[in-house]
């Protein structure tokens, strides 16, 4: 018997999806208002359609079809329709079934939760789909498939039974291309099909592929669209809308442009069109007499609703809206509004965008200057920054492939361009101002898959603004520190710059120069103090710079031309950085950058000129794909980002892999299962006190769920549920007693065994050995006794202090292992070194579950502070190779059960052989759900 909580209407599962050929639906559950709709629906598709889905002649519904279609209980049988212009284009429906094939609602008995018994054992519904002939084509099935199924495992359902007509080749092909595990028989004369619903990586790679076809092709309608209506375009020059018009007509758009002015005089002559700025002018894109692929808004916010109704009946396909004073409210009412008509939304207030391609030439902003064409492309949040990148690119002569301006990204963000950008064929290095991420986990999945072979360089701003995006952006504030975010970016392969600036510097060289093999850097040129200087830039930046070849001030070109061939052509030469200042003769700059581009013609390996007060220099070298800088350090910035991106690319080819341990995993599940139900699974016996050094710890977090230890409703394991959890993993804790009082210590010495460490686990006074809080090497009963008097005395009463014992570990480093899932990035496994100065200094690093080998070594690697671990001034280095042992275990652990939100452990002692962690804690909640696993979505914040 369900239950009125499982009737009611389930809003979460409304959806907008991007569909193959770019355009949008949303899909929503089927209520009994649906009625009219659904017959409506029925009727536009063909008999042939009607027979795949029924097996027979079915011309029209019945009042009984149409009340069954249309009343769900949301549990045993759900329908799902996709809808455009708020009509239906695609149902699917599935009805729970038992073992026996009949339907399972009909079961008398239940879990108590809604499902039935009978359901519960046989866990499988049948499911079928019926697509209006017109949509065919465009992935709704697919699509629809995806969501079903995610409807489906949250109902407890984890097989779909289809039978398929063998004659419709179509809807097979949907199920057999899903990518899950499957089974196919062919019975009475139909095609019967099986589909377990658990995610396989088979369903996720298809998903991400459809997604990034749909997503691509999303942003591709924008960005190449054969007609443009401008609204918003005054009579006058001037305005937003006129600037953009007169920008579209300057860069001599392929395509068709329209003016549209709400307030134009009616025309007397009917067959006359006003003009506006040398285009046809309307009153209403509705008027405009053909298609209109690309709407540009330049209105008041308060009358943008009514242009985007005008624009969806007309069948525009996109809308770039420059439009700004929105709200919060007022930018979801507009995506929503959009998404309703199959629309996709640039904005609002965006810059506009543009693309250089021959064949459309596009100019939809305010700028009237079109940049060179390039394979440079960029998205910016901000309109004034991507006016300063623009510039910038130009004089640096990097040539443009396509620009978004976003905007406050309501709609279309940097996700879906760099969709755009991985099949663009006239891309090939992506650069991204970014002021809010909206969705980091798939930002870095994106990222690191078009990395491989398209450099992306990101320079991230508002980074010290706290949790919420800048004012007017649409996307959800994220508690994940800036620190970690980027940390991130450079394991999926992002170049992450700090100015813009920087951005432009390696802009320039990745787009016009190949990348180097390795750090070794020669430098040439007439000037030696200039080659002292970028010999000290390559060692402050990592670079192994060769010994600087000083050409004098009177070299020929001829003398740089032979120097940097020699130099291109050593073995022992990664790259060439050439330094140049005025000569002692007049050396024309075209003859100068001709030899130089001479000497590099057909290398390998990059070329990049620095030079001071020699004009035109720059442009000369721009023509001829050789970037320049104006000071070392710039140069070697670039180049150096140029050499980790490359060995990133290395690395990738081999990642590693994820060792497998002899670890009790369902032991582990079965424990974590009764502390999250909270059935005192997590508690310690009477008694005892938990001593986790991260329980109550006040220390700066790595992670959000660390951080906060009432996230999400999070519940902590007990000290002794704790070590338990982590033994089944091979991870041993150090025992630690209570001491409430001397004679306890004593005792709890007695059975550990001295030497022993007493220490105090008040919550401001943990690992704070400056405050004398811990005692160490306590070797018998009568120190112990009075280390205990002097704490106590010195510090406060027991019940204050809340003393433990632990037996002392062997000498080493201390170090902090944490893990712990971030809602908006996934589970992510931290590592640092133990004390104030890390933490002051942030010097910690991350990478996201699960980890590999190499991912591990890297981490360990990656600290500032890594060399005290590999035998810093003399000293014995210790067993990184248990520790990176003890890092693999911690991600298996957090990948192995999602209800782990949070595992601790403070501090781990490593010593030259083996390591003791020291203090343990875990906390657990019901896992929240994954919006990456089994179905596309486009973000509503």
């Amino acid at each position: 018997m369900q239950t009125p909580a499982d009737r009611a209407y389930p809003a979460h599962w409304e959806a907008d999806v991007v569909l193959r050929d770019g355009g949008t639906a949303r899909i929503r559950p089927i209520t009994p208002d649906d009625a009219d709709r659904l017959v409506a629906f029925y009727e536009q598709v063909s008999d042939e359609s009607k027979y795949y889905r029924f097996f027979a002649p079915y011309p029209r519904l019945s009042d009984r079809d149409v009340r069954r279609f249309t009343h769900h209980d949301y549990v045993d049988r759900v329908g799902l329709a996709a809808t455009v212009r708020g009509e239906i284009i695609a149902t699917v429906r599935y009805d729970r079934i038992d073992g026996d094939g009949r339907p399972a609602h009909t079961a008398p008995t239940g879990t108590g939760d809604g499902v039935p018994q009978e359901a519960v054992r046989a866990g499988q519904a049948e499911v079928a789909f019926l697509v209006q002939d017109a949509h065919q084509g465009r992935g709704l099935a697919s699509a629809m498939l995806e969501h079903v199924g995610a409807v489906a495992r949250e109902r407890g359902i984890r097989r779909f039974i289809a039978e398929v007509l063998p004659a419709n080749t179509k809807m097979i092909k949907v199920f057999t291309d899903a990518g899950y595990s499957q089974r196919r028989s062919f019975e009475d004369g139909s095609v019967h099909l099986t589909l377990d619903l658990e995610p396989t990586e088979a369903s996720l790679a298809v998903m991400h592929a459809r997604e990034q076809r749909a997503e691509g092709r999303s942003v591709q309608r924008l960005l190449a669209p054969a007609s443009v209506a401008v609204v918003g375009v005054s009579r006058t020059p001037g305005g937003a809308g006129r600037t953009v018009l007169e920008s579209l007509r300057a860069a001599g758009f392929t395509g068709r442009t329209y003016a549209v002015n709400h307030a134009l005089d009616p025309s007397p002559d009917p067959d006359r069109v006003p003009d506006l700025g040398g285009a046809a002018a309307f009153r209403s894109v509705r008027d405009v007499p053909e298609r209109v692929d690309l709407a540009v808004v330049a209105v008041p916010a308060a009358e943008v609703a009514d242009v985007v109704a005008d624009c969806g009946e007309h069948g525009v396909q996109g809308l770039v809206v420059l439009s700004a004073d929105f709200t919060r409210d007022g930018q979801r009412e507009l995506v929503r509004h959009a998404r309703s008509y199959g629309m996709r939304v640039i904005g609002p207030n965006a810059l506009g965008i543009m693309n250089t391609a021959p064949d459309v030439r596009l100019n939809a902003t305010p700028s009237p200057r079109m940049p060179r064409r390039g394979r440079v492309g960029l998205f910016t949040q901000s309109g004034a920054i991507g006016i300063a990148l623009l510039e910038g690119l130009h004089r640096r002569g990097a040539g443009l492939s396509t620009f978004v301006s976003a905007g406050n990204r309501a709609d279309v963000s940097g996700n879906d361009v760099l969709q755009f950008w991985d099949e663009d064929p006239d891309t090939d290095v992506a650069l991204m101002y970014l002021e809010s991420i909206g969705n980091p986990r798939k930002f870095t999945r994106l990222a690191k898959r078009i990395s491989v072979r398209k450099p992306v360089v990101v320079v991230k701003g508002a980074r010290h603004s706290g949790s919420a995006p800048p004012p007017g952006h649409a996307a959800p504030a994220s508690r994940t520190p800036a620190a970690t975010v980027s940390s991130l970016l450079r394991q999926a392969g992002v170049i992450t710059v700090d100015t813009v600036t920087e951005q432009v510097d390696a802009g320039a060289l990745l787009a016009s120069q190949p990348l180097p093999a390795g750090p070794r850097v020669a430098l040439l040129g007439n000037t030696e103090s200039l080659s002292l200087l970028t010999h000290d830039a390559c060692l402050t930046d990592g670079l192994r710079p060769l010994p600087a070849r000083d050409l004098t001030t009177a070299a020929t070109t001829g003398d740089f031309r032979e120097a940097v061939r020699e130099a291109l052509a050593e073995a022992q030469t990664d790259a060439v950085v050439v330094t140049a200042i005025p000569g002692v003769g007049e050396v024309p700059v075209g003859s100068l950058a001709d030899a130089l581009a001479d000497a590099a013609s057909g290398a390998e390996k990059p070329l990049a000129v620095v030079h001071l007060a020699i004009a035109g220099l720059d442009e000369a070298l721009a023509t001829r794909g050789i970037p320049s800088y104006p000071s070392p350090e710039r140069a070697v910035r670039a180049l150096a980002h140029a050499v980790r991106h490359a060995a990133w690319r290395r690395d990738a080819q081999e990642p590693g892999r994820v060792p497998q341990f002899d670890v009790d995993e369902g032991a582990a599940a079965r424990l974590v299962a009764r502390a999250t139900r909270g059935d005192g699974s997590g508690e310690d016996a009477p008694g005892a006190r938990t001593a986790h050094p991260a329980a109550a710890r006040a220390a700066r977090p790595t992670t959000v769920a660390a951080a906060e230890p009432g996230l999400h409703g999070s519940l902590p394991l007990g000290q002794a549920g704790t070590a338990e959890l982590l033994g089944h993993y091979g991870i041993a804790v150090q025992p630690t007693l209570p001491a409430a009082s001397a004679d306890d210590a004593v005792a709890a010495a007695r059975r550990l065994g001295y030497p022993v460490a007493l220490k105090t686990t008040a919550p401001h006074l943990r690992h704070r050995a400056d405050l004398g809080g811990v005692r160490l090497d306590v070797a018998s009963k009568h120190q112990l006794r009075r280390a205990y008097a002097d704490l106590t005395s010195s510090l406060g009463k027991p019940a204050e202090l809340r003393p433990v014992v632990q037996a002392m570990a062997p000498r080493g480093v201390d170090t902090v292992v944490r893990a712990a899932v971030d809602p908006s990035i996934g589970a992510v496994l931290s590592f640092g070194l133990a004390g104030a100065p890390s933490e002051l200094l942030g010097d910690t690093a991350q990478r996201l579950v699960p980890a590999t080998d190499r991912d591990v070594q890297g981490l360990v690697r990656s600290l500032r502070a890594a060399p005290l671990l590999f035998g810093w001034r003399g000293a014995q280095p210790v067993d990184t190779a248990a520790l990176e042992d003890l890092l693999l275990r911690v991600s298996r652990l957090l990948d192995d059960h999602p209800r782990i939100v949070a595992v601790d452990l403070e501090p781990v002692v490593v010593a030259p052989r083996g390591l003791t962690v020291l203090g343990a804690a875990v906390r657990v909640a019901e896992p929240p759900p994954r919006g990456d696993l089994g179905r596309r979505t486009l973000p509503a914040y």
